[in-house]
């Protein structure tokens, strides 16, 4: 790294809020982490620029090495090959990992396919990760590893741009929890950037989208209608499907949907069919395990990338010891390996059509994003759902996010275009359910999915048991009916309740889902004869819980029972 100054801060250490504070008021670049490859892209004055590094190249491969003190990343350090991020010292998949609890089936699946130490101890805590350094494994954090990544970012963009480098739009699959996105936030301020915009990447790439039909229209000298797209984006960790309806540079969030599969789905699937024996074979970690695993990931990755051009590919690999797989892989042996893969692709284009309520018919353009859209099958099935016989071909499918990311980040910063080309917005929409739990250990959906940011919503409970005085608020995000398919965000006890027999009680729970996408939730009891609040309404930034985050929802019960529970007020759902 160029200067010493450039350091990451503790994962312990307490990082200051300072959001508003901005000591740069330069224009936020835009940075797109992905789970193989990143980049990192600003506004110009005129256009999107994409950055390059040392190497000359856009796209910077997504993970840190620790072979010597101080550790590199694939942003400034060059591989003599492939194997190198393979053999124990290097680690990556940080974006699949961060904020995930160790009983997250993605950690289970990476302890034995990632040829680093993923270390659980399945009690709902934070996995630690581990590189082989001079054969002594080296512990660290998903939030640490991707903190060392954005310094060395960081200091590219600054002898790029010639300036300081501070804020930041950053874009972040649907999917991610709470807990990934503060944990991301983390990541950001121990490398001393600033998040103005933690973005959906389909967002990301509807802000983009708008802008060329703003552009479009403007050179055809028309008024323009409103377009219908359906963004498709599947990278290497995560897929996401999006539907944004624009006009005049104006892009709505219709509907959003995502998991998390991906090209390292696909990936670890070749390695089982490849080896269906290989979790056992790898379970030790030990130096000649992890250099064979090294080497079938490779062959792996290899095949994958090949099939996406050619019918068929031949898998000649020794992996030492006496073990050597030769194998010819066809493409319909390859799609039916990742059969559930892709099923799944098709479940969230057609959830995502349906929560838009859009018919095939209306939609103007389907656009394919991420590496793993070039893969046949993915984007047959896309476009057959959509009945199109092509996708949209104004974009590059790889540079499309970061390219939407620096649009944002251009506008969020206060730029002005003279020519119109910042006259954007992107009105997003939710992309998780968030809710109370009620009735029973019920999740009740209070901030529905697909609501149009910003949102406010209100809904009203009471006590299940007589003489009830206080009330247990516990917060929830995801669509499961049950509270135990949902992940828990916080909670926090409201008191005061007029004693009363159940069911009298009026408890007002809002929940306060800003621009910036920050959560607050304010709950109290007010009396019913003369509708204010009995006493001050407690408001509550959401997540309260971090570590452990796993233990609370058993720690609760234990501790409370059923005694604080809540239930709907049916008669004010009536009114």
């Amino acid at each position: 790294m160029a200067e010493q100054a450039y350091t990451v801060a503790s994962d312990g250490e307490t990082v200051e809020d300072d959001r508003g504070s901005s000591v740069y008021p330069e224009i936020a670049i835009g940075i797109d982490i992905g789970t193989f490859q990143s980049s990192v892209a600003v506004w110009n004055g005129s256009q999107v620029d994409i950055l390059k590094n040392t190497k000359n190249q856009k796209m910077w491969r997504s993970y840190v090495t620790f072979k010597d003190e101080i550790p590199s990343s694939g942003v400034t350090n060059q591989i003599s090959d492939e194997f190198e991020i393979f053999s124990g010292s290097a680690i990556f998949n940080m974006k699949r990992l961060i904020g995930r609890a160790d009983t997250d089936p993605v950690v289970h699946s990476s302890k034995t396919t990632l040829p680093f130490l993923v270390q659980t101890l399945n009690i709902g805590t934070r996995p630690f990760l581990a590189a082989l350094v001079n054969n002594v494994w080296k512990s660290t954090t998903p939030e640490e590893v991707l903190a060392v990544f954005l310094v060395d970012l960081r200091v590219i963009a600054e002898l790029q741009l010639k300036r300081a480098v501070r804020n930041v739009v950053l874009t972040v699959p649907v999917s991610f929890s709470r807990f990934q996105l503060t944990r991301i936030e983390r990541a950001c301020a121990m490398a001393g950037l600033f998040v103005l915009r933690l973005m959906p990447e389909p967002t990301a790439v509807a802000l983009l989208y708008g802008q060329h039909q703003q552009q479009t229209v403007h050179d055809n000298m028309g008024s323009g209608s409103e377009n219908i797209a359906i963004i498709f984006n599947m990278g290497a960790g995560y897929c996401d499907v999006c539907v944004s309806a624009t006009a005049g540079g104006v892009s709505q969030i219709k509907a959003l949907s995502g998991s998390h599969i991906g090209g390292e789905d696909i990936v670890q699937n070749i390695m089982h069919h490849l080896l269906p024996n290989m979790d056992s074979l790898f379970l030790s970690h030990g130096n000649n395990e992890m250099k064979a695993m090294g080497l079938l990931r490779v062959a792996a990755q290899d095949a994958v990338i090949k099939l996406s051009s050619q019918d068929i590919v031949m898998i000649d690999v020794d992996l030492e010891n006496g073990l050597r797989i030769c194998k010819v892989l066809g493409r319909p042996e390859f799609e039916e390996v990742n059969r559930k893969v892709f099923e799944k692709c098709e479940s969230l284009v057609e959830q995502c059509l349906f929560a838009a309520r859009v018919d095939v018919e209306d939609i103007s353009d389907v656009i394919l994003v991420g590496g793993c859209s070039n893969i046949p099958k993915v984007k047959s099935l896309v476009l057959e759902l959509c009945k199109k016989d092509e996708a949209y071909m104004g974009m590059d499918p790889l540079e499309a996010v970061v390219c939407g990311a620096a649009l944002e980040g251009a506008v969020a910063s206060g730029v002005s275009d003279p020519l119109g080309s910042l006259d954007l917005l992107t009105i997003q929409a939710t992309p998780q359910s968030l809710g109370i739990e009620a009735d029973g250990h019920t999740f009740v959906p209070i901030i529905p999915r697909n609501m149009t940011m910003p949102a406010r919503k209100e809904m009203w409970f009471t006590t299940t048991r007589d003489n009830q005085t206080e009330a247990l608020i516990v917060v929830y995000e995801g669509e499961g009916k049950k509270v135990d398919e949902n992940r828990i965000l916080g909670y926090f006890k409201i008191m005061g309740i007029p004693s009363a027999p159940k069911g009298i009680p009026e408890i007002s729970v809002c929940m306060d889902l800003d621009a910036s996408n920050v959560l607050r939730v304010f709950a109290g009891a007010v009396s019913p004869q003369t509708h204010q609040p009995v006493m001050p309404f407690l408001e509550v930034r959401m997540p309260t819980v971090d570590d452990g985050h796993g233990w609370c929802a058993e720690t609760l019960v234990k501790m409370y029972g059923s005694a604080l529970d809540l239930s709907i007020l049916q008669k004010k759902m009536q009114q």
